[in-house]
């Protein structure tokens, strides 16, 4: 997999003084992680952008201007506008490659059950997320479910949850991750076929099976 590349220069303006680079399109950040001094830096914030929708909960390869060798990162606390969702900070984790980690990564549902097509359901999704341990370079962005063949009396769990080699998922096997739960609708036209069914007795039921044995007789002796 193509790495993603990130460039970063140090800062030196902190405090409240990072508004000004903001508004120039930069985005104030900082590097840290286990024996590595914290360090104030700075990113373009197109670049920024484009590293992380790139990244998701992956590596990125961060180059800090005058370093000789990149950092890898990962992109562990955003703080965005809460109305505009533009980036505010970031604090970039430096990992070491041989150290497992622990991380959340998304549970996508993806397709669309006959029920849920037919309106006589809908989907629940229970955890939409799942903790996961494994090397850094092992990472995944999300976990992707396909419900496109999930019936009414499925229910898929952690455990169902398929994810590549080196990737362990610590959350709960026994979770619900999706099942469906039938209208209310439907419900009522389910109850309605079983009263009617309730209602046809017994003896109707062998005459009917009388007749359609004469009838079946009258067949033969015609043939």
């Amino acid at each position: 997999m193509e790495q993603t590349e990130l460039t970063a220069q140090r800062r030196t303006i902190t405090g409240k003084k990072v508004k000004r680079l903001r508004q120039q399109g930069i985005i104030p950040a900082v590097l840290y992680g286990p024996g590595v001094e914290s360090i104030p830096i700075q990113v373009e914030e197109r670049a920024l952008n484009r590293a992380m929708r790139r990244a998701g909960q992956r590596l990125i390869n961060l180059r800090i201007e005058g370093d000789p060798q990149p950092h890898r990162v990962l992109a562990r606390e955003v703080q965005r506008d809460v109305i505009t969702g533009r980036v505010l900070h970031v604090d970039f984790l430096e990992v070491s490659l041989t150290q497992k980690l622990t991380t959340r990564v998304p549970v996508v549902l993806v397709g669309e059950p006959d029920p849920v097509h037919r309106g006589l359901a809908v989907l629940l999704q229970g955890v939409d997320e799942v903790e996961i341990s494994c090397l850094p370079e092992d990472l995944i962005s999300s976990i992707e479910v396909d419900v496109s063949d999930l019936k009414l009396d499925q229910v898929i769990q952690v455990k169902d949850l398929r994810v590549p080699a080196g990737v362990e998922i610590l959350t709960e096997p026994e979770e619900m991750v999706a099942q469906l739960s039938l209208l209310r609708v439907a419900k009522a036209q389910l109850a309605e076929e079983e009263a009617i069914g309730e209602e046809v007795s017994p003896d109707e039921v062998e005459v009917i099976a009388k007749g359609k044995t004469a009838a079946e007789e009258e067949l033969d002796e015609g043939a």
